[in-house]
């Protein structure tokens, strides 16, 4: 039955993929993100999952793709000194097609860091953070309610596309608390079966192989080396390896208008803050103590694939306003979109930019 809870926005992650039948998590304890784990160790035995804590978080990522490939839904979670140790894996989780979730609940970088505090530093090294060519997904909750909706959301995009999806949230969204309605059932994807005798890794004109689950009496190779359509190494053929990352990007890039997820205030508006994760919660401050000022707002809940047609909604735009925390990582992204000016609205150190800030930013624009 439906019901309203009182949770902590990591809680709500781990029931949101409680509910999207998660039924494996790999990983090792990092703050800011130790509560998923501790959620998910309590939960998951009782729902005949798995909960199993490695000793580090490269042995976390790899279990979580050799689950996935017995056809669990299978996740992890961790902070960016995790983030970073993962990233070899999650380039072989994108060469090798493999469906996981992968959440990174940002601290302050680099290094050790902040431990405690929010951040948003991660977006960049998301998006190209394993060497190579390839395309991602990334989603960004800026409350309790879509720590919940956006990991369920999170584990139909893997399925859907065959890819490791991300959850960037950051510490301060993992850690508050505020009221969310949980439903009595949540969409659940399908992966494309295989038909048999076809190709392990043949796509149609969706770009999307089918799933060649372990078990099911399909003969598959998995390998992280350049590959032909049966899944063998041919690591010498220039135009198998172009033809395989293109379509390894493509199959992302090709349906970033169906990825896309996010909301539009005031299109007509002169000038717009663009904002994803905490910040969107003091730009709609700004907009509640301003009713009808000339401000537009463009919130994103999926940052990649970047969604640069929303940016042409606002066809009155003289200015975008991007409150960050971070040095500007997805305002410079939006610059190779736009010919009109990006302000970056840069903030260190764990606090959320402040209502008199952003306005302030807003007005010196004028």
């Amino acid at each position: 039955m439906t019901r309203t809870e009182f949770w902590q926005g990591n809680t709500a992650c781990a029931e949101g993929a409680l509910a999207a039948g998660c039924r494996f998590f790999g990983g090792y304890p990092i703050t800011p993100s130790t509560e998923i784990a501790e959620h998910m160790a309590l939960k998951l035995p009782k729902k005949n999952g798995v909960f199993i804590q490695m000793e580090d978080e490269i042995a976390g990522i790899a279990s979580v793709i050799g689950a996935s490939w017995t056809g669990a839904r299978a996740m992890t979670a961790t902070s960016g000194p995790g983030f970073s140790l993962m990233m070899e894996n999650i380039g072989y989780a994108a060469m090798t097609e493999t469906p996981c979730v992968i959440v990174n609940v940002q601290r302050g970088g680099p290094s050790t860091g902040q431990p405690t505090m929010g951040a948003q530093g991660d977006m960049m090294q998301c998006r190209f953070g394993s060497h190579g060519d390839y395309s991602i997904i990334a989603l960004c909750p800026a409350t309790v309610q879509e720590m919940f909706e956006l990991t369920a959301k999170a584990f139909n995009l893997a399925d859907t596309y065959r890819t490791p999806v991300f959850l960037m949230a950051d510490e301060i969204v993992g850690h508050m608390r505020e009221k969310i309605i949980i439903p009595d059932s949540v969409d659940r994807a399908v992966r494309k079966e295989l038909l048999k005798g076809t190709p392990p890794f043949r796509a149609g004109a969706d770009k999307i192989p089918g799933f060649p689950q372990f078990g099911k009496g399909y003969g598959v190779h998995v390998t992280g080396l350049t590959h032909d359509e049966r899944g063998y190494p041919c690591a010498t053929n220039p135009k198998l390896h172009a033809s395989l990352v293109q379509r390894l990007v493509d199959k992302i890039e090709q349906a970033r208008d169906r990825i896309a997820d996010y909301e539009i205030v005031n299109p007509g508006a002169e000038q717009v803050f663009v904002a994803y994760g905490a910040p969107v919660r003091t730009v709609l401050q700004v907009l509640h103590d301003h009713p009808g000022g000339d401000i537009g707002f463009l919130r994103l809940r999926t940052v990649w694939p970047f969604p640069e047609k929303a940016l042409a909604e606002f066809s009155n735009a003289r200015r975008f306003l991007v409150p960050e925390l971070n040095l500007g990582q997805i305002a410079r992204e939006m610059e190779r979109h736009l010919d009109v000016p990006v302000v970056s609205i840069p903030k260190l150190g764990g606090d959320l930019h402040t209502p008199p800030e952003l306005v302030e930013a807003q007005e010196a624009g004028r």
